[in-house]
Formats: structure tokens, sequence, C-alpha cells
């Protein structure tokens, strides 16, 4: 279009500023109410602003306007992205690909889509089937960067991200791709310097902020050893790591019968299970564990955003509370009971760190709530283990009270695992 209200926010647009790029579409809407192309710029820059309803409206206007046009179906198709409608959002993508087979930005969104489905190879092969008609293309090129990395194709992906760079130094996006490839490789050092330029560039480029956080975390050995550990398992498919984990459980199950069936093995197996104890612990509160180590350094903190720092706080609220209960048993040790309340406050952090990790919506609002009941028969459990009684009928009731609530912490923490693991990867429809 020549129109200058629509170049104008068409450029307002690709630099972000949509609170601007906004007022001029209306403008030019209200001389021009059936501008399709105009409609279906308006829906991209209401998503910016994350107003995701309202873009979809917009998109819809523009199809109904005019059914041909390719941008039209792009549009909605970006509108159904991000509203957690991926299904819905390929058929519209594919619906504009059908009409401009050689648009890159169209083979780039449905290779970002495949790549949120965690279809590696099909994103790879979308990225570079836009690349065949854009071969400079920035998204396309990070999309292709991003599924090579998956794919464990390290060295393509390096050079992938340098040849982007060279051509748009300005890219905060790659920038902060050339980071997380970088810290793939262990290469924190490098990795940070990258996500700092990526900052420098764009402040509220959330991948590169995000890796600014590992890569300061992974300064920690311990820390390092997770951080691969959890980038592989990133690269797997949902059911793969379910699998892993289900055989991680059973296969603890298997040693703990055979040390129990013979004894002559506990020897050799007991560091086994030892080890794997502290690794299933480490796989669901390393993470809030060491944002809370930066959470109290001074410098540190102001890398966490807003839901790293409260889950940061909540899991130190978990933590410090099994500190004081351990404390305490080691001290006074009345019973083994007590002994307990140590364990049950770490389990508790487990349910209580997963409800950051779940969507915002009713996976979060789920888990939160499953969090919480968990948390009611800790603090029973902790309050009938300590509770002071000299009348020994008093004394039978309050034990026999606090084993009930143990068993139902201990229970609820456990299955908790699973729970967390199930909607972590819930996505809600917006």
């Amino acid at each position: 279009m020549t129109d200058p209200r629509f170049q104008r926010a068409a450029l307002l647009h690709e630099q972000g500023r949509d609170a601007l790029a906004e007022p001029e579409l209306r403008r030019l809407l209200g001389d021009q109410p059936e501008n399709a192309t105009a409609h279906a710029l308006l829906a991209l820059v209401l998503v910016g602003l994350d107003r995701l309803a309202e873009g979809t409206d917009a998109a819809r206007s523009a199809i109904h306007l005019e059914p041909a046009l390719a941008f039209a179906h792009y549009a909605h198709a970006v509108t159904l992205w991000k509203r957690n409608r991926p299904d819905e959002a390929l058929v519209a993508v594919e619906e504009a690909l059908r009409q401009e087979p050689s648009e890159a930005d169209y083979h780039a969104l449905r290779a970002a889509i495949y790549f949120d489905l965690r279809c590696w190879p099909e994103a790879l092969a979308e990225a570079e089937a836009g690349l065949q008609f854009d071969s400079e293309h920035v998204y396309a090129n990070n999309l292709r960067a991003m599924a090579l990395v998956k794919l464990g194709r390290k060295a393509e992906a390096g050079a992938t991200i340098d040849a982007t760079l060279a051509r748009a130094p300005e890219s905060a996006w790659s920038h902060a791709n050339k980071g997380w490839t970088l810290l793939e490789q262990g290469r924190r050092r490098d990795a940070l310097t990258h996500f700092r330029e990526s900052l420098r560039l764009d402040p509220n480029e959330a991948h590169a902020r995000a890796g600014v956080v590992e890569a300061l975390k992974a300064g920690n050995p311990v820390y390092a050893v997770m951080l691969r550990y959890f980038l592989w398992m990133a690269k797997l498919s949902g059911r793969a790591q379910g699998a892993l984990v289900l055989g991680g459980y059973f296969g603890n199950q298997l040693l703990r019968s055979l040390a129990a069936s013979h004894p002559a093995w506990r020897p050799w197996i007991g560091p086994v299970l030892g080890a794997y104890t502290v690794f299933a612990l480490l796989t669901w509160l390393a993470q809030p564990f060491f944002n809370l180590l930066l959470w109290l350094h001074p410098v540190g903190r102001h890398a966490l955003d807003d839901r790293q720092r409260e889950q940061a706080e909540w899991v130190g609220c978990c933590l410090g509370m099994a500190l004081l209960s351990g404390i305490g048993w080691f001290w006074l040790r009345p019973d083994e009971l007590r002994g307990y309340g140590t364990i049950l406050w770490v389990g508790l952090a487990i349910p209580v760190a997963a409800i950051w990790n779940c969507a915002a919506g009713w996976p979060r609002t789920t888990m939160r709530i499953y969090a919480l009941g968990v948390a009611f028969f800790v603090l029973s459990a902790t309050a009938l283990i300590w509770w002071p009684s000299s009348i020994t009928e008093t004394q039978r009731a309050m034990k026999d009270l606090a084993q009930l609530a143990v068993i139902g912490g201990g229970a609820g923490c456990f299955i908790g695992q699973w729970v967390a693991m199930g909607l972590s990867h819930m996505r809600p429809k917006l």
C-alpha cells in the first residue's frame, strides 16, 4: 500500500512500537473501513499489544473482506498461534502459503509453530524452505539454527547463527540464539557476552534475559551439570521425557527390592540409590534453588524476572522450614516421627516450585490448588508433631493424627511430581 499512514504503521510495527502504530491504522480504517490489508496489519499490531482476541477479530475481518489475501491468512495464523491454538494456526498459514508459496515470512511462521510443537525435523524443513526464497531471512535463519541445536547438529547451528549475525549484527534475537548455542557447548562466558549484547539492543528480549540467568547459575559446577541435563531433556518429546522419568522410578524400585532380598549387595546398591534420590530432587529443585541464591545476591537478583523471584521466595520458605525442622529434630530428638518434618518440607518444595513451571491460566491455578492441599497436610503434620502435651491419651491421639498427616503429606509430595509433569506440558487455549 502507498498510503503514508499504512507505511508509518508498518514501520512502527517493525520497530516494535505497536502502541504508536495502532492509532495510525485506526485513522486509516476510519477513512477506508474495507481495507483488508490494513485490518491484517492491525491484527499483528494488536498481537504485539497482547490484545489477542481483538487481533483475531481484526484478522477475520481482513479475511472476510478479501478471502484471497494471503497476508490476511498469515495474520490470522499469528493470532491463533499466540492464543495457543497451533493446529488451527497451521491450517491458516497453510492457506497463506497456498496463495503465496514463495513468501519466506509464511514458511518461517510455520517453522516456528512446528518448533513449539517440538517437531524439530519439520521445523528445520520449513525454515529451509523459506530460505530458498530469501537466504538472508533473519527469522528463518534463527529458526533453522534452533532446530539444528535440538537435532544435535551444533556445528551447523553455530555456522548458521554466525552467518546471520554477520549480515544482521543488530539483531537482538540472533545474539540471544548465539548465546544459547554457546551455552549448549558449555561456553557460558562467551554466551553471557551475546546475551548482554542482545539485551543492549532490546532490553525486553526475554530469550536473552532467561539466558543470562542460566549462564550465571552455570558458574556453579553442580548447576552446570544439571543445566546440561535440562538442555538435553528439552530436546526430547513429552512422551520420551515421561518414559525416562518412569524408567528411573521403576529402576530405583527394582534396586530397592534387590537390596532388600540380597543384603550382601546393599553396600553397592546403597550409594546408587542415594545418588538417584539427590539427582531426582535436583531435577525439580535445582532451578528454583539456584534462582534463590541469585535472589540473595545484591547484583544477581536483578537478572531474575518476577516469576523467578516469586518462585525462589516460596521455595526458599519451604527449604527454610525444612532447615528449622531439621535443627529441632537434631537437638531434641524426642521421637523419630519428628524427623519426617524435614523430609515433608523438602518434598513440599517440589509442587510449590512447579506452580511457576506451569503456563498461566488453568494449569498454573490447578497446580497452585494442589500445592495448597499438600501444604495443608505438611503444616498439619508439623503442628501435630511438635504440639506439646503432658497427657498420655492426648499424646497418643496427637501421634496417630500426626502419622496420618505425614502419610497424606508424603503421598501428596510424591504424586505431585507426576501432577506437575502433566500440567507443565499443558498450554491453555486463549
